[in-house]
C-alpha cells in the first residue's frame, strides 16, 4: 500500500485519542450507567474501559436473563438494551473529550440531553455463555446527532450481535 492510499487521520480523532479522563469523571459515568439507569442494573451491565474512542462493558449471564430456556440463551432484549447503553456511553465519552475545559460535573450533566433516535441490532449467533463483552465506538459526532457502532461478543471474542444507533446530543 502506498502512502497516498493510507487514509489520513483527522486532527479531531488524534486529539480524542490523547485525552485522559479524570478518575472523578470515569467514576461518575460508571455511577450513571450502572446505578442511575435502573434497567442497566436489571440486566447487570458493568462498565469496563472508557476512552474517548472506545468503551467496553460486560454482562454476566443469570437465570433471569434467559430468553430461550431449552438452550439457555440470553434474551434478545438484554442484548439490545446493552448495546443501546454502550452506544450512549460511547457518545458521552466522545462529547466529554471535546469539552475537557469543562469540569467533570459539567461534562456528566450533558448526559441529560442524550437520547436514542434509532437503534438497529443484528443477531448473528445465539447468545450462549457465562459472560458477554460489549464494545461501542462513535462513527460520527455531529452538533445534533451522533452515530455509533456496537458489538456484543462472547468472552472468547466471538461476534454474537452487532448494533448501530443514532443519538440526539443537543
Amino acid at each position: 500500500m502506498t502512502s497516498s492510499s493510507v487514509p489520513s487521520r483527522n486532527s479531531a480523532q488524534e486529539t480524542a485519542e490523547s485525552v485522559q479522563f479524570e478518575p472523578e469523571f470515569i467514576s461518575g459515568l460508571r455511577e450513571i450507567f450502572e446505578t442511575r439507569v435502573a434497567f442497566n442494573q436489571t440486566i447487570g451491565l458493568k462498565i469496563g474501559e472508557i476512552t474517548p474512542t472506545l468503551v467496553q462493558g460486560h454482562i454476566a449471564m443469570r437465570p433471569d436473563l434467559i430468553g430461550h430456556s431449552a438452550y439457555q440463551r440470553i434474551h434478545g432484549g438484554v442484548i439490545s438494551a446493552g448495546l443501546d447503553s454502550m452506544g450512549g456511553l460511547a457518545v458521552m465519552a466522545a462529547i466529554a473529550a471535546k469539552h475537557m475545559d469543562d469540569t467533570p460535573a459539567q461534562r456528566l450533566h450533558r448526559f441529560s440531553r442524550l437520547g436514542t433516535i434509532d437503534l438497529r441490532v443484528d443477531y448473528m449467533r445465539p447468545g450462549i455463555g457465562k459472560e458477554f463483552l460489549l464494545t461501542a465506538r462513535v462513527l460520527r459526532l455531529g452538533s445534533r446527532v451522533a452515530n455509533t457502532q456496537m458489538e456484543f461478543l462472547s468472552v472468547d471474542g466471538e461476534l454474537l450481535s452487532t448494533g448501530t444507533a443514532a443519538y440526539i446530543v443537543s
